[in-house]
């Protein structure tokens, strides 16, 4: 079992920053591979970032030059530095963790490799 519990978000303006963070308790944290997912209103949650037990990472286009994902397995934390936000990255934000054996640089956009889910934190860019 792991259980997540996320912190940050808020109302940002365009071109502004923030910072998600995501702390994990339960299973021993250097042992699962983890995703940030958001969900707009009536859309499908999809994945922006992940990365594996060994710190290896994955981003979706979109944010790929704007948003740092990264994992600090001395405090159980996974974080999201957003930089230069856009209205588009306007939704609710979730983290997600998984144990399942699946090798030191497996990690995955998808929703159902996902056991795991944090409460979900609100992200407003807005001018």
């Amino acid at each position: 079992q792991v259980h997540l519990v996320q912190s940050g978000g808020g109302s940002v303006r365009p071109g502004g920053s923030l910072r998600l963070s995501c702390v994990a308790s339960g299973d021993t944290f250097s042992n699962v591979y983890m995703a940030w997912f958001r969900q707009d209103p009536g859309k499908e949650r999809e994945a922006i970032v992940s990365i594996s037990i060994d710190d290896t990472r994955s981003y979706v286009a979109s944010v790929k030059d704007r948003f740092v994902v990264s994992r600090d397995n001395a405090k159980n934390t996974l974080y999201l530095q957003m930089n230069r936000l856009e209205s588009e990255d306007t939704a609710v934000y979730y983290c997600a963790a998984s144990n399942r054996q699946r090798g030191s640089s497996y990690r995955s956009m998808d929703k159902n490799d996902y056991d795991y889910w944090g409460q979900g934190t609100q992200v407003t860019v807005s001018s």
